[in-house]
């Protein structure tokens, strides 16, 4: 199992999003390009300092460049690993897949090169994060990880995001 040190984290300056409701209640509500974003998204947006930005309306590859991911991770990711627990007699669960995705993002997804971009999403990351904005301090002050919790070591995967979500989209059970 890697781990890594906790670190101070980044965010984008802006970060893009469908027209789903609980991101946005009416396009254009203002005049045209004037969202109306759901209030806990700007407040999010506010406390980390990035700038919500909205797809093109009837422009698939807009919204396919925000979706299209979740069929590469189902397809790369997902019924790969669902296949080789399969065989064990073990099922995928999403403690399970935490338990690998991390190993998977670095040796496969960040590593291969990116259809739209022709470079390695690794490489393209090292390049982006240098315009990135670092995330607010917490209440310690110190923009890192309170010490009563950082005094447990966290494997990298389980930095990750949960895939519940994912579950949920793509319908695995």
């Amino acid at each position: 199992m890697v781990y890594v040190a906790l670190q101070v984290l980044l965010c984008p300056q802006e970060i893009l999003f469908d027209n789903a409701k609980t991101i946005m209640i009416e396009r254009d509500a203002y005049q045209e390009g004037q969202q109306k974003w759901n209030p806990k998204l700007l407040d999010c947006a506010k406390k980390y300092s990035f700038r919500p930005r909205v797809c093109k309306s009837y422009r698939a590859q807009t919204k396919g460049k925000v979706e299209r991911f979740n069929g590469y991770l189902k397809s790369s990711f997902i019924v790969p690993l669902k296949a080789s627990l399969k065989t064990s007699g073990l099922l995928l669960d999403v403690n399970v897949a935490n338990a690998h995705i991390g190993r998977w993002l670095h040796e496969t997804a960040n590593q291969r090169i990116h259809a739209t971009t022709q470079e390695k999403p690794a490489v393209r990351l090292q390049q982006e994060q240098q315009k990135f904005t670092p995330l607010p301090q917490s209440d310690t002050g110190s923009g890192t990880v309170p010490v009563a919790a950082a005094q447990h070591v966290m494997p990298y995967e389980s930095l990750q995001h949960p895939l519940s979500v994912y579950d949920q989209l793509l319908g695995v059970s």
